[in-house]
């Protein structure tokens, strides 16, 4: 594809956009263009688009749960999908003041959770620097704080038992999965935000097994699964000694998890 040029018009950057095989050119050029703050900068989206980076990484943010998120190249993008996890949560103790949010990425759930949630202490965590930056940015107008590490390694000591709401948008992909993934997935996000190991569940299972000891009595742990995985990601909170059960959104095609310490759920 030619280079475009320095003045591209609106209907320019549509053509560049569908040409490369965007399936919806003409709402991501409304948002490039919206965004670009000159002809230069226009110019290097709609190219970097174009070969392929994530809208998100182009933009420099993503809208998650009526949030704009930040979202910087090589962090993983949060999926509307996701937002059933945030509702979910939110529904399940409407008046939480202390959050974790485990493999955070950007940190959108926690981002949304504080927003939500006037007056929490939010935490989040995750292993990729790259991510724990991003995910301090989008943390910091709520006063909440970003911890680099693996898993509940990462967090202040002083969290544990004290926890009521953990969210964990574990990456559940099985690794033999990987290779079907979308190639803006596949070459642009991290393994580690994706390979949930053989079966997708690996980090789920290392999840709830210590959530007991991080959760307050009535705590809850909320984690994303898919359709398939759903019975045995269940079975693993049921045998960390949760009470569980998946929540289903019909509209996303989402399933949440969702366990309870010490209580019926």
């Amino acid at each position: 594809m030619p280079t475009p040029s320095s003045s591209l018009s609106p209907a320019a950057v549509v053509s560049a956009l569908r040409t490369a095989g965007c399936v919806f050119a003409e709402d991501e050029a409304e948002l490039i263009l919206a965004t670009a703050r000159d002809a230069a900068e226009l110019a290097s989206m709609v190219d970097r688009r174009a070969a392929g980076l994530p809208l998100e990484h182009v933009l420099g943010w993503a809208e998650f749960h009526g949030l704009r998120i930040a979202v910087e190249p090589g962090v993983f993008v949060p999926r509307r999908r996701t937002e059933f996890l945030v509702d979910r949560a939110l529904a399940e103790l409407p008046d939480a003041r202390v959050v974790v949010d485990l493999c955070c990425g950007s940190g959108a759930l926690g981002a949304a959770l504080a927003a939500a949630l006037e007056g929490a202490r939010v935490h989040a965590a995750d292993i990729d620097p790259a991510a724990v930056h991003c995910a301090r940015r989008n943390l910091a107008p709520y006063g909440g704080h970003a911890h680099q590490g693996d898993l509940y390694a990462a967090l202040p000591t002083a969290l544990r038992g004290r926890v009521g709401l953990l969210t964990a948008n574990v990456p559940y992909v099985p690794t033999p999965d990987l290779p079907l993934l979308p190639a803006e997935a596949r070459d642009h996000e991290p393994p580690t935000a994706l390979d949930g190991g053989p079966d997708g569940l690996a980090v789920l299972r290392r999840v709830a097994a210590e959530a007991p000891g991080w959760l307050a009595p009535g705590g809850r742990l909320l984690s994303e699964t898919s359709e398939r995985q759903a019975p045995a990601a269940l079975a693993a909170f049921t045998e960390a000694g949760l009470s569980a059960r998946v929540a289903i959104s019909e509209e996303w095609s989402a399933h949440v998890v969702i366990g309870v310490r010490d209580g019926a759920v």
